[in-house]
């Protein structure tokens, strides 16, 4: 998955105002108890984020 796929999920379920927010700030136990920002800087697959933002934020499955 691309980055800019990957930003445009975010926008479309979060909203664009708030997507940024809660990856800079949201930290998450699926991502190894970093945030979005931090698990992508780290080196993490784009796709492999989504997924654990989808599993942690009960994305439904026709947003996935």
């Amino acid at each position: 998955m691309r980055l800019t796929i990957f930003w445009e999920r975010m926008a479309d379920h979060f909203g664009a105002g708030y997507a940024d927010s809660f990856a800079r700030d949201h930290v998450m136990t699926e991502l190894g108890g970093r945030t979005v920002h931090e698990a992508l800087d780290a080196g993490w697959e784009a796709k492999d984020v989504w997924r654990a933002v989808c599993a942690a934020m009960d994305v439904p499955a026709d947003r996935r």
